[in-house]
């Protein structure tokens, strides 16, 4: 399947029925796992993908580097849809953004997560039209997720935090955003409210607290990221058996423990 037929059936995915459940890898090996398991379409974590390189997230992962584990992770994902945090773009340079954009989009995704972080929301509605203008030159039918981070970082609480998250998705919206991302809500009703007030497709966090996906799809939100929960998932295991390891040296329990672990070595010896 070429890019453009995943990048189609990327954006179907948010058209229903189901709400798009998406996990978030953070390199070659945990993209591939998440397709095998059954994923309709892998998303990439920056923060996820940022530790794995040893550094902070927030805009300071090299671009080399980001664009290849996008590349790493598309390619093991295979016929599986792939769509990338890019963070806030790594830049607020607009020629600079679109250089990036390009690179992400040649590196094999469908799709882009943009954050707004703390920034002014119409240098955040200048980008989103600059990415697309950049993805109209390439001929890709990029999704663009625009994500508002009003819940997230605090900049407004109650009433305000919801009244400035709805602003900010019409303004993204109009700037050419195809989903609106909105982290921390765990609330149904609150849910339910930006659901019903986002004029595009609504992308929920999944963290503690949060509906399950059936509840979700009954509020209006039509996809669920993972975040960071399967990076925590992996790394939490590996720090429980190597405490045991390092205290009792049985290396029988840590081998054991890592029993069902998938066959990536035949799996990357196949090629994806």
């Amino acid at each position: 399947m070429n890019q453009t037929a995943k990048a189609e059936r990327f954006r179907k995915l948010h058209e229903g029925p189901d709400v798009l459940v998406l996990p978030n890898a953070w390199d070659a090996a945990s993209a591939a796992v998440m397709a095998d398991a059954g994923a309709k379409a892998v998303a990439t974590s920056s923060a996820a993908v940022a530790w794995a390189h040893g550094y902070p997230d927030g805009d300071v992962l090299p671009m080399d580097l980001v664009v290849a584990t996008i590349a790493a992770a598309a390619k093991a994902a295979g016929e599986v849809p792939l769509t990338a945090d890019i963070e806030g773009g790594f830049t607020d340079d607009l020629d600079a953004l679109s250089a990036n954009i390009a690179r992400v989009i040649e590196a094999g995704a469908v799709g882009i997560n943009i954050e707004d972080g703390g920034r002014d929301p119409a240098l955040h509605a200048r980008k989103i039209a600059a990415v697309r203008a950049q993805a109209q030159r390439q001929g890709a039918s990029l999704f663009i997720n625009a994500r508002t981070d009003v819940y997230l970082r605090g900049l407004a609480e109650g009433e305000a935090a919801y009244e400035e998250s709805v602003k900010r998705a019409a303004l993204y919206a109009e700037a050419g955003a195809d989903g609106i991302f909105v982290p921390g809500p765990a609330d149904p009703t609150l849910i339910g409210r930006l659901a019903a007030a986002i004029p595009r497709p609504l992308n929920v966090m999944g963290r503690t607290g949060v509906p399950a996906a059936a509840e979700l799809k009954a509020l209006g939100v039509r996809r669920l990221s993972s975040a960071i929960s399967p990076f925590r998932v992996a790394y939490a295991a590996m720090g429980r058996a190597v405490e045991g390891f390092l205290r009792d040296g049985d290396a029988d329990a840590l081998s054991r423990a890592g029993d069902g672990a998938p066959n990536l070595q035949g799996r990357f010896s196949q090629g994806s």
